[in-house]
């Protein structure tokens, strides 16, 4: 009865490295799953990755290193990992949100349910597009090899690594550049279309500059976003693959 108390208290302290990114990070607050569903395979992962490393887990002593301590210390993991992910998407989102509010998209923000907060339109769908390759690879059994993994490498009740810090400050930088080069294309034409506007109105002060832009670029915007988007997913894939590459420097 004790090993049976002591391997569920160990199963839920493993999921705290698990549930931030099936919690919080895209892709997967991006595909409606109930919670319940969620916090199951969240504790079935769990008890998946402690019985595949039974030295690193089940041989711990709790009582010694304390149970608050090891839930914060896997937590911070686990928060550490799910940033990785966390920040790849986010560049796509503010991409997006750059595009929005060039072409005239932002006058009609839709609300994200997950985070209950007003997200990029064009945005989502290069968020949507990105979680799509995300899922149609082997990203998400890179994912498990690496939430498998981090236990060999930090054992329940280990700290995080100092270095966790300026990886993710150096990958940030990298993935917003990444992110940038997706949306390159529109940005330039909409660039060149503000220019090519602000040269009619020299010319032709009585024309309804502000009317005719929105107009033009909006369209403009329609008809080259399938183009960007089916020229990024080569970038997408490195984008996904840089952030498990991320992660695996950090845990």
């Amino acid at each position: 009865m004790q090993a049976f108390q002591h391997n569920l208290i160990v199963v839920l302290l493993v999921s705290l490295r698990v549930v931030p990114t099936l919690a919080f990070s895209p892709p997967f607050t991006l595909v409606r799953v109930p919670a319940t569903v969620r916090l199951v395979l969240c504790l079935a992962l769990s008890g998946w990755m402690v019985a595949g490393h039974p030295d690193q887990t089940t041989a711990v002593d709790l009582d010694a290193l304390g149970y608050v301590a090891v839930a914060v210390s896997e937590l911070v993991i686990g928060i550490a990992l799910a940033l990785a992910l966390q920040f790849a998407f986010a560049a796509l989102l503010t991409v997006g949100r750059t595009i929005d509010l060039q072409a005239g998209y932002a006058f009609a923000m839709i609300a994200d349910p997950s985070s209950r907060t007003q997200m990029p339109l064009i945005g989502m769908i290069f968020a949507y597009a990105a979680a799509a390759v995300f899922f149609s690879t082997s990203a998400p059994g890179d994912l498990l090899a690496i939430w498998s993994l981090s236990l060999d490498h930090l054992p329940l009740g280990a700290a995080i690594s100092a270095d966790a810090v300026p990886v993710l400050a150096s990958y940030i930088a990298s993935a917003f550049v990444l992110a940038f080069g997706g949306g390159g294309l529109l940005l330039l034409v909409l660039l060149l279309i503000d220019g090519a506007i602000a040269l009619v109105s020299r010319t032709l002060p009585q024309m309804n500059v502000l009317f005719l832009g929105f107009q033009v670029k909006a369209i403009v915007t329609l008809v080259l976003l399938p183009i960007a988007i089916a020229g990024s997913a080569t970038l997408f894939l490195r984008m996904i693959r840089f952030a498990l590459e991320t992660m695996t420097r950090i845990a």
